[in-house]
């Protein structure tokens, strides 16, 4: 029996299919409104007997149990095998004894995370101590009685240790709970809550699965006013989209995401009908998040981020983003159409929306495609007598994001209305692309044996060295090493290691999200090796740099990626100043 048959053998489709449509009994099968199209006659029928369901309406298809998955959850067939066989207990790949042993920790973190939602749920609608913290949810966020269960908001209690001692008396230890970023341990090794007296948003993957919690604050003298769960091995912001898994059927029925900036915009949207809305909580949108919506659900993008200078600023990163992961697309898989969407007044989604629910449609279907927000917003600054050196600035800042597509017909467009506005003639602006691409392959630096007696490079010269191939098995333990540790180091004169320091960090500052992937990366490299991840291949942190000043840098860019109060740049800039 094939691995497809046996998870078929094990499911009976009528219980499964029950969570998804109101089947109700009709003869010999069941019958329901069709859950892939709006109807007011049922025309959707499942055979028990035959194990098989079919649309008789609209959708005109149907098929087993693994069809209705897939297409219910925009699943792939692989994926719906790995799904469903998970619920029935069948093993659908073959996995070392350390996968299946990191696949168990996951998911029991996943578990706890999941218990301290229902914890912090029921604080906020059964506690009384939750009565203040409902009163702002209902009164100042706006929230119906049915979105707080839909979306399980909850409050965390103030005190150090409330939720560490629901959570042990469950059976979970002190450790899980720093591993799954409810927990802080101090330097004195003393564990506490990390949320204390804030409304308490899950996060939740694709799947539904909670994987951490935003939590705004709820008294005036807490800071940062919006916090989320640290990067974790299940929490990485930067792959995820918040509302994605109650959202997904509605984006792939419209073939239309919209991506606004933080859950709260995500789940006003989403209350007032509008479902194909999700949040990117506060991080330029990454190559990892568009593949999670295009071309699995949608065809169309659009981007409603807020107005001010720093939603601009978030806009054209994300823009970039998506120009490069287009253009890397040799194959067209990821053929997307990227819209800008701007409110007026400069106000957020969940303002606009609460205020004027009315005319968001409007606001969506008149979003704007990118050639004109990208010529609005950069040449806005331009007078009538600006310089030829001015224009030729903007036109090379644009050319890239207005060629990024295959279709000569809209580069053709984009070029025109480019050279309307600056001026200039088409000729000159493809002469001035092509004069950059020039230069730019020209910049591309030879590779040379290193001369041992050179003086290191700049530092914005500096290329990542060539390193050889890392045995982790030929490592050796801690406990066999002198581990007296290195004293830090002040940097004073860059030599060829600091400069290498300095790369590092600011590749870091210019690409934040790679921090993620650094620890995620080093998570995966001691799997079946848990000594290595006490040791030489713990968490990234500031122990890898010997300069305190780059330590400082290093500590200020975490605590910006771990709040949604401020931009990057205007966190990191208030830190230092």
């Amino acid at each position: 029996m094939s691995v497809a048959e046996e998870i078929k053998s094990r499911l009976d489709i009528v219980n499964y299919i029950q969570q998804y449509a109101s089947l109700k009994k009709a003869g010999r099968v069941y019958k329901a409104c069709c859950p892939f199209h709006n109807e007011k006659t049922p025309s959707f029928v499942v055979d028990p007997d035959r194990q098989s369901w079919r649309c008789f309406g609209a959708c005109a298809t149907g098929g087993d149990v693994l069809s209705f998955a897939m297409r219910q959850h925009g699943w792939t067939f692989a994926e719906a095998l790995r799904e469903l066989g998970q619920q029935v207990g069948v093993e659908t790949r073959q996995s070392t004894p350390e996968q299946r042993v990191n696949a168990q920790r996951l998911d029991r973190l996943r578990g706890l995370l999941s218990s301290a939602a229902e914890i912090f749920h029921n604080n906020l609608v059964s506690r009384g101590e939750g009565r203040d913290a409902l009163g702002y949810a209902r009164e100042k966020r706006a929230f119906t009685e049915a979105t707080i269960e839909r979306f399980k908001v909850g409050y965390a209690l103030p005190g150090w240790q409330n939720l560490l001692d629901e959570l042990t008396q469950l059976g979970y230890d002190a450790d899980e709970l720093v591993a799954a970023g409810l927990a802080i341990r101090n330097d004195e090794g003393r564990t506490y809550d990390r949320f204390r007296n804030r409304l308490m948003i899950p996060i939740r993957d694709d799947r539904g699965r909670v994987v951490g919690f935003g939590a705004r604050a709820l008294a005036a003298e807490d800071n940062p006013k919006y916090m989320n769960s640290p990067q974790s091995e299940v929490f990485d912001k930067s792959r995820l989209l918040f509302g994605l898994d109650t959202g997904k059927r509605a984006i792939r029925d419209s073939k239309t995401a919209v991506i606004v900036e933080g859950y709260m915009d995500a789940i006003q949207a989403q209350q007032h009908g509008f479902e194909n809305v999700v949040a990117q909580m506060g991080t330029a949108l990454t190559e990892t998040q568009l593949k999670l919506i295009a071309p699995r659900f949608a065809s169309r993008i659009i981007l409603a981020l807020d107005a001010d200078a720093a939603g601009q600023s978030a806009t054209m990163r994300s823009l970039e983003v998506a120009r490069q992961a287009l253009q890397a697309d040799l194959a067209g898989r990821l053929a997307v159409d990227i819209r800008i969407l701007q409110i007026p007044g400069a106000k957020d989604p969940d303002d606009f929306i609460r205020e004027s629910p009315e005319a968001w449609q409007k606001l969506v279907e008149d979003a704007v495609p990118v050639a004109e927000y990208v010529i609005d917003v950069e040449t806005a600054h331009l007078t009538a007598h600006a310089s030829v050196q001015e224009r030729q600035d903007v036109a090379l800042r644009l050319l890239p994001i207005l060629t990024a597509t295959e279709n000569d017909l809209y580069q053709q467009d984009n070029l025109q209305r480019l050279a309307l506005r600056l001026r200039v003639a088409e000729r000159d602006l493809l002469a001035w692309a092509q004069e950059e691409r020039a230069k730019a392959a020209a910049r591309q630096p030879v590779k040379r044996k290193p001369d041992p007696q050179a003086l290191p490079p700049e530092a914005d010269d500096l290329e990542p060295p060539d390193m050889p191939p890392l045995d982790l098995d030929a490592l050796t333990p801690p406990d066999e090493l002198d581990s007296a540790p290195a004293r830090p180091v002040k940097l004073r004169t860059v030599t060829r290691e600091s400069a290498l320091e300095i790369y590092c960090l600011r590749m870091l500052y210019l690409q934040p999200d790679l921090l993620y992937g650094i620890n995620r990366k080093l998570r995966e490299l001691c799997i079946g090796r848990e000594w290595l991840e006490a040791g030489p291949l713990c968490e990234f942190g500031v122990d890898d740099f010997t300069g305190v000043d780059l330590r400082v840098l290093l500590d200020v860019l975490k605590a910006a990626m771990a709040q949604d109060e401020q931009t990057l740049e205007e966190f990191v800039i208030a830190a230092v100043e």
